[in-house]
């Protein structure tokens, strides 16, 4: 692991701060006495993290934002230069997912998971990116999902939103290297089945509980990936043994990878969940449940 003594007093944008991966970042980034530029919807929970990264001994800053609007991202990124200066590191997190047939998720749902989860990304980007090309350095990283490189039935917006994201970060990454910039780096993160609120903050409309596929790992090890990226970024990185293994499988043998998570996901959220009531959880607007890292499941 590289130096976190470097990290001192950068300056660094989490998207979906209030929870998951983006508070845990920002807890460990404060540790090592970074200025943390928070944003999420969920004002006051960005609020009170803000506050905690303080009394770790970095600084924090709150900034209630939708990233599904980019008039609020592009705030976002001007409220960070102003009282900060720079931006060294921006991560895009902020992610939602919706579970169920196609055709039985509402599109009012689909729509919001793709606004979230690779528009989001987009407009974080573009405000990243001006400001680092400006700058003349920075780093991006963005927050996919192994689900970016082997898809899964049962999340078809969530599927196309991070492979967009996949996509979207290598052609940023080929557009510097055309230009011979070493300074601005592009890092993608892709993690597999974690114990975050990811499946309580998700639209549910298969009729059962919806729960990771597993197996699930610990947040920790994507929030400390994260950090690492944000030290000595790798253009992508898988997050847990299983998404390593289906994302080189993939490559040899497609077809067989998937249909064997085809089965294991319809297993788990149909054959093996007990009933549920539909919802679409905080996909269109945030919910109170899910307000840490964890989302329980490893008790569980």
């Amino acid at each position: 692991m590289p130096d976190r003594e470097q990290l001192r007093e950068k300056v660094i944008v989490i998207t979906g701060a209030s929870s998951g991966f983006g508070k845990g970042a920002a807890r460990e980034f404060a540790k090592a006495g970074a200025r943390v530029v928070l944003a999420a919807r969920r004002e006051e929970l960005i609020e009170e993290l803000a506050g905690e990264c303080k009394a770790l001994g970095g600084d924090a800053l709150p900034v209630p934002t939708d990233v599904r609007k980019p008039e609020e991202v592009g705030l976002l990124a001007q409220d960070a230069l102003r009282e900060f200066g720079r931006i060294d590191v921006w991560v895009n997190n902020a992610g939602v997912g919706a579970v169920g047939r196609f055709e039985e998720v509402p599109l009012a749902d689909h729509i919001a998971v793709i606004e979230t989860s690779l528009m989001g990304t987009v407009y974080g980007s573009y405000c990243a990116m001006r400001t680092f090309r400006g700058q003349g350095y920075g780093t991006l990283i963005n927050i996919a999902s192994v689900i970016g490189k082997v898809p899964s039935p049962y999340f078809a917006a969530y599927a196309a939103a991070k492979h967009g994201v996949v996509g979207f970060s290598a052609a940023l990454r080929l557009e510097l290297a055309q230009d011979k910039i070493e300074t601005i780096q592009v890092s993608t993160v892709l993690p597999a089945s974690m114990d975050t609120p990811f499946f309580q903050h998700g639209a549910n409309y298969t009729g059962h509980e919806t729960q990771p596929i597993p197996p699930v790992y610990d947040a920790q090890e994507t929030i400390d990936t994260i950090v690492r990226m944000a030290l000595d970024p790798e253009d992508e990185v898988p997050v847990g043994t299983s998404g390593k293994v289906a994302t080189f499988m993939h490559h040899l043998m497609p077809g067989i990878v998937e249909s064997m998570i085809a089965k294991r996901v319809h297993k788990t959220q149909f054959e093996e969940a007990p009933t549920a009531e539909r919802t679409s959880g905080s996909v269109r607007k945030p919910e109170p449940e899910g307000q840490e890292v964890s989302g329980g499941w490893k008790r569980k």
